[in-house]
């Protein structure tokens, strides 16, 4: 009975050992199973991301490509810059007075705009003032004349508030005569702005592309002033600039609507390869035209003007011209007009050019008013003009 019973025993014993083994092996295939799973899985996963990078990279390439084939270069361009005052004005309410009393922070005056032109590739405008210590006025004809002069390091001023540019080409330059000049240069040199006109040009590389600016002063139109413009033109082709502006100074005071002679000179140098024209003096807004599918701006008006005190007309705007280029090549360009404010006051002129809020939909109209040419695409934001 015992034997019996022990070898019943024995037998239970091997058959709970022989399910133990067999479930410790299905066990191990479970887990081998499961682990070949895990690694397919990730192998997968891996797979797919690499295929992910890999799409990614030529995608890159693809949009680096795009990239160096079609740019876009942001042009803003503004009106008078008087950076001082004439001396007989006196110092109170003056510009220089301004400077003093904020500090001489170089910012103050810019300081509502200088964001838009830190954010564009290139700003230009029209220098009209001389940086020089000189006491010697230059005489001047006429009823009323002025003689502008600022500090040599209000330079730092156009530095400060990323103006890239100016043209010096107007009837203030030599309102100290050729030393002044030379002062003013100096000066603008020293503080790293270019400058164009009186034989002066400016050659531009902005992100690979050639942008070429001249400055000339436009009253009086004659052979050899065509002549200059056109061997200008050609010898900044010659150099491989691919966008060409000629900055004017020209036209009469106070006056809206653009003179034959702006018309003529204006017109032919588009005729003779320029792709945009600009102009000042008037200290007013004038007509925008589409001649030709380029845009002409006969007077961008005052900007930051220390020449007045209270002006009535405080209207003016900044322009900018986006050029798309493509292999390097001008494919098209787009406007915008940014209607501006010279003051950020009302009842006085604080010299700090503010965009304009309450006055922005009554200077568009007055543009649209003024430019027939663009029937009435001057909007709150880009547009184009047909060729």
């Amino acid at each position: 009975m015992n034997n019996t019973y022990n070898n019943l025993n024995r037998k239970s014993i091997r058959n709970r050992r022989q399910l133990l083994r067999k479930k410790k092996k299905r066990r191990r295939i479970t887990v081998i199973s499961i682990m070949v799973i895990i690694i397919g899985i990730f192998g997968i996963l891996k797979l797919n991301n690499k295929n992910n990078l890999k799409m990614s990279s030529e995608s890159k390439i693809s949009f680096d490509n795009d990239s160096d084939n079609n740019k876009e270069v942001l042009i803003s361009v503004i009106g008078d810059l008087t950076l001082g005052t004439d001396e007989k004005f006196g110092h109170s309410n003056s510009f220089p007075e301004a400077f003093d009393n904020n500090n001489k922070d170089y910012l103050y005056f810019m300081k509502n705009v200088v964001k838009l032109f830190e954010n564009d590739d290139y700003t230009i405008g029209n220098l009209e003032t001389t940086f020089t210590d000189s006491k010697i006025k230059v005489p001047k004809g006429g009823r009323v004349s002025f003689n502008f002069k600022g500090q040599k390091d209000y330079a730092n001023i156009l530095k400060y508030s990323s103006i890239e540019g100016v043209t010096i080409s107007n009837n203030h330059i030599y309102d100290y005569g050729v030393d002044g000049m030379k002062d003013t240069v100096s000066a603008l040199e020293d503080a790293g702005i270019d400058i164009c006109g009186e034989e002066y040009k400016i050659v531009k590389d902005i992100k690979g592309i050639k942008f070429g600016f001249l400055g000339y002063m436009g009253w009086n139109i004659s052979d050899k002033l065509k002549d200059k413009i056109v061997n200008d033109i050609r010898d900044l082709r010659n150099k491989g600039v691919e966008v060409i502006i000629p900055y004017f100074h020209w036209g009469s005071e106070s006056e809206h609507e653009a003179s034959k002679n702006q018309v003529e000179l204006a017109r032919f140098s588009i005729d003779s390869g320029a792709d945009a024209v600009i102009g000042s003096h008037p200290h007013v807004i004038q007509t925008i035209e589409n001649y030709k599918g380029k845009i002409i701006a006969y007077s961008m008006g005052n900007f930051c003007f220390g020449g007045n005190f209270n002006p009535e007309d405080k209207r003016t705007f900044i322009l900018q011209i986006k050029f798309n280029l493509k292999d390097k090549k001008l494919n098209n360009m787009e406007y915008k007009i940014i209607p501006t404010m010279i003051s950020s006051r009302d009842d006085k002129n604080d010299y700090v050019p503010t965009i304009a809020k309450s006055s922005k939909e009554e200077i568009l109209e007055l543009l649209n008013e003024l430019s027939p040419t663009l029937n009435n695409k001057i909007i709150d934001g880009f547009f184009t003009i047909d060729n």
